[in-house]
């Protein structure tokens, strides 16, 4: 290390510390500091003319307390702004929202990654919450029990404070509600909290908001879950042996993907999911015989919930096994082909409408009397997430048009819920949610981070290590 001064224009720069050790960029960055002059326009005269960027120090004879002549023109000082510069810190938490692009993440208070992850999948349910915003401290029905009223409270006050803070939020309050309304997602092992099933949480706090929204007495909220949520299924039960048929309906808020050897594709899961087989009492043969059900949707939710059933029971090991074998899944989802003839009446006109637009921005002709208003495009909304054998929902909102008028079956891809690991009762859960900007964000418990859609496509599945 030796000391020179440096002489540019009028100043003199004394005490300047050379390290030979490191090429003369390194100087010129230093004299960049002092003299605002970039390395590129300095020109110093060293043995032998023009100091080089690579040039070896030892064969230039640069000595202690040396006097460096250099010349160059310095960049043009930039003006400070007028207003000052506003960091996205400083902002009031609201506006750091907005700013950021997606809100909070959610601590894990213990093996609640299942929680965390089902709670970011349904905040971005904007339907969910302005229903949620209704629903007051004192407005719990008499059909409504005080353990569901505030959970529901609770999952309001969570939301909104979600929606205002970029900083981790600790779900304390709704966690210790939660375990009260459901006594077990506080089962214990060695004194620590147990890994719970993500799909059990989403149904049962589904199952609660339900009934407390319900009753909250505005005619708005009639049936605000159902709506969003609900599917009605009308289905035919035959049975071969004794030509018996009855039909039935019913009402779940999933669609289920079973997964076989034949299944690759998300479409063929659902469609192998509405037949099943079962056996019951027949009065014609007066003894059990098996019957054939086949299921239809009959209405169809503003979001839209497939379950790919990976879980099941395994007798040998006497646990819960998983399946992982990949199952692909679009970013739009037709489901037209698993309604019921009445359904698809009703969606004909909704969907041509919805050909015609697309027609247009293709920049083909459409029909002269067909239009579609902006509000009527349709949005649909897939979460996938574990299962077991009593059916865990991969959650997948599939959100469609604004108006209920305009569903057309056709749903695009908002969240997912995932499992990675082999066990329903270890592994890991994650939300992946888009955002209105388009942009999706993976909800790693206390950790959101930026994803591009072609990491939402590779959840599918296909090992032990890979999110499903």
């Amino acid at each position: 290390m030796i000391t020179v001064s440096v002489k540019w224009q009028k100043e003199i720069f004394k005490d300047v510390e050379i390290d030979t050790t490191q090429p003369p960029y390194v100087f010129k960055c230093q004299l960049y500091d002092l003299t605002g002059v970039p390395p590129e326009r300095q020109k110093i005269m060293v043995k032998g003319g023009l100091l080089k960027d690579d040039a070896d120090w030892s064969t230039l004879g640069v000595k202690e307390g040396q006097k460096l002549m250099m010349m160059g023109t310095a960049d043009e000082i930039i003006k400070s702004p007028e207003k000052g510069t506003v960091f996205v810190e400083d902002l009031p938490e609201e506006e750091q929202v907005v700013a950021v692009g997606h809100t909070a993440g959610l601590f894990n208070l213990g093996n609640t990654c299942y929680m965390n992850s089902t709670l970011q999948c349904l905040h971005s349910v904007p339907e969910l919450k302005s229903a949620l915003i209704q629903y007051s401290h004192s407005g719990r029905n008499n059909d409504v029990d005080q353990s569901s009223h505030l959970l529901t409270v609770a999952t309001r006050d969570l939301f909104n404070e979600l929606d205002k803070s970029v900083k981790p939020v600790a779900p304390m309050q709704f966690w210790m509600l939660l375990r009260k309304k459901y006594p077990q997602f506080g089962q214990l092992h060695n004194g620590v909290f147990m890994q719970q099933d993500a799909e059990e949480c989403w149904t049962q706090l589904l199952y609660t908001l339900s009934q407390s929204l319900r009753s909250n007495g505005s005619s708005e909220n009639a049936d605000a879950v159902k709506a969003l949520f609900g599917i009605e299924f009308i289905s035919r039960i035959h049975c071969q042996e004794s030509n018996e048929e009855s039909s039935e309906t019913e009402s779940v808020y999933s669609l289920k993907c079973h997964i076989s050897q034949e299944v690759n594709h998300l479409h063929e899961g659902i469609k192998h999911g509405l037949k099943s087989e079962l056996e019951k009492a027949s009065p014609a043969l007066g003894r059990s015989a098996i019957y054939m059900k086949e299921s239809r949707i009959n209405a169809l939710p503003r979001y839209l919930t497939v379950q790919f059933v990976r879980f099941f029971w395994k007798r040998e090991s006497n646990q819960k096994a998983k399946i992982l074998r990949k199952v692909d899944y679009p970013l739009e989802l037709d489901v037209y082909d698993f309604c019921s003839d009445d359904l698809r009446k009703k969606l004909e006109a909704p969907r041509k409408l919805l050909r015609d637009e697309e027609g247009k921005k293709l920049g083909l002709k459409g029909s002269e009397k067909s239009s579609v208003q902006k509000d009527n495009d349709v949005k649909m909304a897939d979460a996938e997430g574990s299962s077991n054998g009593g059916g865990e929902p991969s959650v997948a909102p599939m959100e469609e048009g604004e108006k209920a008028t305009q569903m057309t079956g056709v749903y695009d891809l908002v969240a997912v819920l995932t499992h990675k690991g082999r066990s329903a009762d270890s592994g890991h859960y994650v939300g992946w949610v888009k955002q209105e900007n388009g942009k999706w964000i993976e909800f790693d418990d206390d950790n959101p981070k930026p994803r591009i859609e072609d990491d939402i496509t590779k959840l599918s599945g296909g090992g032990e290590n890979m999110q499903n």
